[in-house]
């Protein structure tokens, strides 16, 4: 649990919860995420999650007492020369700040992580077996330090304490190998071990992480105070790598086989709205690739991974045509596809902040209606 009952819980906690389950680095270089609006000392009284933060949601948690509304898409998307409440988005972006409600987007920071948006989507489905559809690469580096060995299990134990060495389900990983390091304090080197001007040698450990590049700096402050050694050697290796719990979309599978016919109907029965979809390639599906949103970017790689049918939102006409046979296209609609988002929300916040309610909106905010 993150806070005891009787503490205040501030914006900045709420956030910084948040962004322990996606983090702030991880949003896509177009988008706005984070705290849009209000002050990050806040108290927060209550929390409102949405899909979109529209003037009714604002209203909403007014009447509810809620002070903080987290979404899933930003207010503020492109930039706002002027709040005059000419539009609906500088209308909505008043009437918060004037009844101090603070806002905070969560968005393609969510998207990409394994127990985001796409979790909530593949739960939804029925999907098993799930993996990232696309992972991200350059998302991963690697420390390597030298230190004596004396000192190397409480060394590593910072490092882990700091984020280092977790990778998918498992933390702690980190490689050592022993050798002999020599050096030669100069004249005002202060060194722990040694004589300055007299050559040194000491049996020491090579120690190897890995780490997801935000954690680069926390990191390196676990290293420097825990090392006992005025000048610390150490080495950061940018790695090409997959990150495998990082990504665009997710793969998974259904239990059984299911006749293209049920298939579409479960996605019209477990999302609402309509489906649109290209013609079937095979009588049943199995393997199928999500992604919340706006996912036709990612039909080559869909097809590359063998998934029977891509399911996400906003294919324009043409691009139905690319599915050329290959896979099963089905559109489900934006709104569709993200809003169980908001239950994921609400019950990750609910389990992590117990002294005021987290409470999903009653708004409906799709803009979109059907016959």
């Amino acid at each position: 649990m993150n806070k005891q009952r009787s503490e205040t819980i501030t914006v900045a906690d709420v956030a910084g919860q948040l962004e322990s389950l996606a983090p702030l680095s991880l949003q896509e270089s177009y988008d706005n995420c984070g705290l849009l609006a209000g002050e990050a000392a806040t108290i927060v009284t209550g929390i409102l999650v949405s899909l979109d933060l529209t003037e009714a949601v604002v209203d909403e948690a007014i009447r509810r007492g809620c002070n903080l509304i987290v979404s899933h898409h930003p207010l503020i998307f492109t930039g706002l020369k002027s709040i005059t409440g000419k539009h609906w988005v500088e209308r909505t972006l008043l009437k918060a700040i004037r009844n101090h409600i603070c806002l905070y987007a969560i968005h393609t920071n969510l998207d990409q992580v394994a127990a985001g948006v796409n979790q909530a989507f593949a739960q939804q489905l029925g999907l098993v077996k799930t993996k990232m559809l696309a992972p991200k690469k350059g998302l991963l580096r690697k420390l390597v330090t030298f230190v004596p060995t004396a000192e190397a299990a409480a060394l590593r134990s910072a490092l882990f304490a700091a984020g280092a060495g977790e990778i998918g389900r498992y933390d702690q990983a980190s490689f050592n190998v022993t050798g002999t390091g020599t050096y030669r304090p100069l004249a005002g080197a202060r060194p722990s071990v040694g004589q300055v001007g007299v050559l040194s040698s000491e049996n020491e450990t090579r120690v190897e992480v890995l780490y997801e590049a935000y954690k680069e700096s926390r990191i390196l402050k676990a290293l420097f105070a825990s090392h006992s050694y005025e000048e610390v050697a150490y080495d950061i290796y940018e790695l090409e790598n997959r990150h495998q719990e990082i990504g665009s979309g997710m793969l998974g599978e259904l239990e059984k086989p299911l006749p293209v016919s049920d298939f579409l109907q479960r996605l019209k029965n477990n999302f609402g709205g309509s489906v649109r979809y290209t013609h079937p390639v095979a009588e049943k599906v199995q393997k199928i690739a999500i992604c919340g949103g706006s996912g036709s970017f990612l039909l080559e790689t869909a097809v590359a991974a063998g998934a029977d049918v891509l399911v996400t939102a906003d294919f324009k006409y043409h691009q139905f045509l690319e599915a050329d046979n290959r896979i099963l296209i089905a559109d489900i609609g934006h709104f569709e596809s993200e809003q169980f988002t908001i239950n994921l929300l609400a019950t990750y916040l609910s389990e992590n902040f117990t002294n005021f309610a987290t409470l999903s909106t009653e708004t409906k905010t799709n803009p979109v209606n059907y016959l």
